[in-house]
C-alpha cells in the first residue's frame, strides 16, 4: 500500500488556542484537534459553556491532552495582555497553533450605530490583530507556529446591509496576508479560512435575537456547518511545515456569491 494522503499524526502533543470557542466553529474544531491529538485552550466569554466543550475535547483527545476552559472577553485588551503568562501558570509552555475565531455581526443597517461598528471592529479586527501579534511573538522563539484567521465571505465581495461587516472582514484578509508576507522567512505560517453561509448563531446574533428573520438565510439550501469548516482548519494545520495554505475560501454548493443561491422552493 502506498502513504496516506497525510500524516496524521503531525499535531499530537502541539497546543492550540481557540478564541469564540464555547460554541459553532471554535467548538466544531476544539474537538477535532483534540481528536488529533492537540493540547487545547479553549477561550470565550460564556464559562459554562466552555466547560462542556472541554468535556467534549478530553473525551475525544483522551488521557493524554490537557485541555483548558478559560473565560476570556477578545475585547479586554488588558486581559489579552495577561494571557499568555497565565497560560504558562496553567502549564502550557508553548503555543503552535492560534485559531482567531471570536468575531461576529449586529444589525443589517447600512451603517448602524455607533456601538454595533465599534463592536463589529473591536471584535473581528482589532482583537484578532492583538492576539495575532502576541502569540506570534512567543512563536518566534521557537522559530515555528501557525495562526489560522477565520475571515470571510464578506471579506471578497460587498453586499448591501453588511457594508461595517464587510469592511473589517476586508481588513482581516488584508491583515492576514500581510502578517504572511512579514513572516515568510520564519518558521510560522499564516493561514486566512473564508468560509460562505455557515448555519451556527451568527445570523441570530446578527439579527438581535430573531431566530425566524435568522432561519430565512438558510432557506431552500445546505449551508456549511460548523464541522465542514474545522475539518478545513484542521486540514490546513495538518500541512506539513514547508507548506502554507495562504487562503481557503469555501463556499456551500448551492451558494456562488453573497447573494447568488440557488435555493428551492
Amino acid at each position: 500500500m502506498g502513504k496516506p494522503l497525510f500524516n496524521t499524526s503531525r499535531l499530537q502533543g502541539k497546543t492550540a488556542v481557540i478564541t469564540g470557542a464555547s460554541g459553532g466553529i471554535g467548538e466544531a474544531t476544539a474537538i477535532l484537534l483534540a481528536r488529533a491529538g492537540c493540547h487545547i485552550v479553549l477561550l470565550a466569554r460564556r464559562q459554562a459553556a466552555l466547560e462542556e466543550v472541554a468535556q467534549k475535547c478530553r473525551t475525544e483527545g483522551g488521557d493524554g491532552i490537557k485541555v483548558l476552559a478559560k473565560t476570556l472577553d477578545v475585547n479586554d485588551r488588558e486581559a489579552v495582555e495577561r494571557l499568555v503568562p497565565e497560560l504558562r501558570e496553567a502549564g502550557f509552555e508553548s503555543f503552535d497553533i492560534l485559531i482567531n475565531n471570536a468575531g461576529g455581526a449586529v444589525g443589517k443597517e447600512q451603517v448602524g450605530g455607533l456601538s454595533d461598528i465599534d463592536f463589529m471592529i473591536s471584535t473581528n479586527l482589532v482583537s484578532l490583530m492583538q492576539l495575532s501579534q502576541t502569540f506570534v511573538n512567543e512563536m518566534k522563539k521557537a522559530d515555528s507556529g501557525h495562526i489560522i484567521n477565520i475571515g470571510s465571505l464578506a471579506g471578497r465581495e460587498a453586499y448591501v446591509g453588511g457594508s461595517v461587516y464587510c469592511a473589517v472582514k476586508h481588513a482581516v484578509k488584508a491583515f492576514t496576508t500581510s502578517l504572511m508576507k512579514e513572516l515568510v522567512a520564519t518558521g510560522i505560517r499564516v493561514t486566512e479560512v473564508a468560509p460562505g453561509f455557515v448555519e451556527t448563531n451568527f445570523s441570530v446574533t446578527r439579527f438581535r435575537g430573531d431566530a425566524e428573520a435568522a432561519a430565512k438565510v438558510y432557506e431552500g439550501f445546505q449551508p456549511l456547518t460548523p464541522e465542514d469548516i474545522a475539518e478545513e482548519i484542521v486540514w490546513c494545520a495538518l500541512r506539513p511545515s514547508h507548506v502554507q495554505i495562504a487562503e481557503l475560501y469555501v463556499l456551500p454548493s448551492a451558494q456562488g456569491s453573497a447573494t447568488i443561491i440557488a435555493r428551492k422552493s
